[in-house]
Formats: structure tokens, sequence, C-alpha cells
């Protein structure tokens, strides 16, 4: 019989471990490409602060249109003018960081009509920005590590069949979604199901019913909670970096490290904090207040 001594030397470790939750280190992700005065791709990828770059946005394709790529005041893709980012791309990814493109916005013209359309949009995404060939890249011969599914208009259909699509082109290739915080997702609820997107990056934000509001957290917890239990191998907290980045859920960075990060990093499905989008983010210094506690 184990003596009181070395019941309490083998318990110690235990009452230890339960007062101690784990707590996973996490990355930053960040959107660049819709404000030209945000500073290079280079800049941003020169900061240190983000593990992850997403390139916003693929603003049209689908039901017959010719894909265009939308990097705002920064290039003209009609002119082959973006193909300039090729070698930034690449010195982003020499230094670790992961770099996605980015479909869809806010304000883009984009749909899927068919299976046979998503098929055909990632045979186009696979060719002009990812491991395949074509003549026209629009980003030059730099190859993403990834897609970033940010779909906010629509009905919602055949974003699954994209996701398998893409993923059938190489099973090491990133998918990474932007849905809105309420559950079910109204657009990428049945791609997110399909188990194949390695970050899902939530905005929680612009929806009140599951953001920080005001000194109180607790909406925006009981959402993230609830997305822990979703098919995301990671999950990541979006919020804006700064005030002008979002109509409302704006998180203050101390608020954000003292209250919501503590809260929600236990999780084993925690990957990080992303944030909309670089030009707030250099305006704000958000990333810098925060990525110590991320």
């Amino acid at each position: 019989m184990a003596s009181l001594k070395q019941l309490s030397t083998l318990l110690l470790p235990l009452l230890l471990i339960s007062l101690f939750k784990p707590s996973n280190a996490g990355g930053i992700a960040v959107y660049w490409g819709q404000n030209g005065n945000e500073g290079t791709l280079a800049d941003a990828c020169n900061t240190d602060n983000y593990q992850f770059v997403n390139i916003a946005f693929l603003s049209t394709f689908g039901g017959g249109q010719t894909p265009q790529l939308n990097l705002a005041g920064h290039c003209d893709p009609s002119t082959n003018g973006c193909t300039q980012f090729s070698d930034q791309i690449k010195a982003c990814q020499s230094k670790g960081i992961k770099v996605l493109l980015s479909l869809g916005g806010a304000s883009g013209s984009y749909s899927l009509s068919s299976a046979d359309d998503a098929t055909q949009v990632a045979t186009f995404i696979w060719n002009n920005f990812l491991g395949g060939q074509s003549s026209s890249r629009p980003l030059g011969d730099a190859v993403l590590d990834g897609v970033d599914f940010d779909i906010e208009a629509g009905n919602g259909e055949h974003w699954d069949e994209l996701a398998r699509a893409l993923k059938g082109f190489s099973s090491g290739l990133l998918l990474a979604a932007a849905p809105q915080c309420p559950i079910p997702d109204a657009h990428l609820d049945s791609a997110i199901k399909t188990g194949l997107f390695d970050y899902v990056w939530v905005q929680f934000y612009n929806n009140p019913p599951c953001q920080y509001s005001s000194g109180n957290t607790n909406s925006l917890i009981s959402s993230w909670n609830q997305w822990t239990s979703s098919q995301a191998k990671q999950l990541f907290l979006g919020v804006p970096a700064s005030t002008a980045a979002a109509g409302s859920g704006f998180v203050p960075s101390d608020v954000l490290t003292s209250q919501v990060l503590p809260a929600i990093k236990s999780s084993s499905k925690y990957g990080g904090v992303m944030l909309w989008d670089r030009y707030n983010d250099g305006q704000s210094k958000y990333s810098d207040a925060i990525k110590g506690s991320v």
C-alpha cells in the first residue's frame, strides 16, 4: 500500500495540471491587398508579426466570368502589373510565412453555379496561382501556399465542391475559411463540414450577437466555445485591427490580451488571431500590442 508521502508525490503533478490549463501558442493572420496605402507585401512580412498573409481578393469568378484579381491601388492585373509581387511572395515564404490567395470579399462578383463550375474555378486557381502551369499567372511564378474562402455573397452552394476540387490537386494545399460568427454560417457551413479546412478564422465583428461590445466579452467567448466543436482543424479569433476597420466588434488590445485570449487559448483547436486588415494594423499597431500574448 502506497504511503501518504508517495501518494502526495503522485497527486501533486495532477493537481498542478488541473490548476494550469495548457495554453497553446498561436500565430497572427492578416489580410493584405485592399488598400494601396498599406505598404507592400514585403513590408507586411518584414514586420515579423504575421505567420499568415491572405492576398485579397480574387473577387470575380464563377458562372462563366473571367476570373479577376483585385488588389485595389497596389497594381493593375490587366497589364500584368501584379507580377511585381512574385519575388515578395517568395521572400515572405522564405521567412516561414504562409501566403494564401483569398477568394471573394464583401463586394466581389462571384458565385458557383454547379459542381462543374466549382471544378473549373479550382482548375483556374491551381494553374494560375498554385502548382499548375499557365502563361498568364497574375502574381508571376510564385506558388502560393493555399486558398482562403472569404465568401460573403450568394447562396452557399458548391463551396464544399470547390474545396474538394482544390485538395484533389494537392493534399498539402492549405485551405482557410473566414465565416461570420453566427452559426451556421450562411455561405461556408457545408464547406467547413467537409473537414478539409486547415484554418478557420471566424469574423467576430460586424455581428452583434457574437462579438465584443462595450466591456462585455461574454457573447464573444460563448460563440468561440461553440465554434470549437466545428470541423475546423485550427480556429482563429478574427477581429478588426482598429475601430475604423469594421462597423462594430473592435476589441481593445489590452482587453484581448488580458481577458479574451486567456479564456480561449486552452482550446486544443486554438490557432491564433486573424486581423482585418494590414492597412488598419499599420495605423493602429494592434499586432505589435498583442503578438507577445497570441
